[in-house]
């Protein structure tokens, strides 16, 4: 994925391949983090099924791995947000976009992404 950029702006700045790599990087990580709690949410559901009480009581180590899991993908989201922020200003200002937009990101409909998600309530 050499020599992809992402523009900002009205075309103002631009991201890096590396800063693109590393997306890809930590979105791989937390694919691979993901693939392993459905395998253990698939075992914990079969250990509770099963009612036998070893295998009961292994869920409890289990449900612990799968917390930690889920905490550690809670991590790489938010070290990914924070990146991608911090990339987007630095284009941003080396690119001289004078919009106003604040780095915000530019889709091809015209519109622009923000830093904020807006929730159903």
């Amino acid at each position: 994925m050499e020599g992809d950029t992402l523009r900002l702006g009205n075309g103002g700045g631009q991201i890096d391949g590396k800063v693109v790599q590393t997306f890809q990087k930590s979105f791989v990580q937390v694919q691979n983090i993901l693939d392993q709690n459905r395998l253990l949410i698939n075992e914990i559901n079969q250990n509770h099924e099963s009612k036998i009480p070893d295998n009961l009581g292994r869920n409890v180590g289990l449900i612990k791995e799968l917390n930690n899991n889920i905490r550690r993908v809670v991590d790489l989201y938010a070290d990914l947000s924070t990146s991608f922020t911090k990339s987007t200003d630095i284009a941003s200002s080396e690119g001289g976009d004078s919009s106003g937009g604040g780095g915000a990101m530019k889709y091809s409909d015209g519109s622009k992404g923000g830093h904020k998600r807006n929730r159903p309530a």
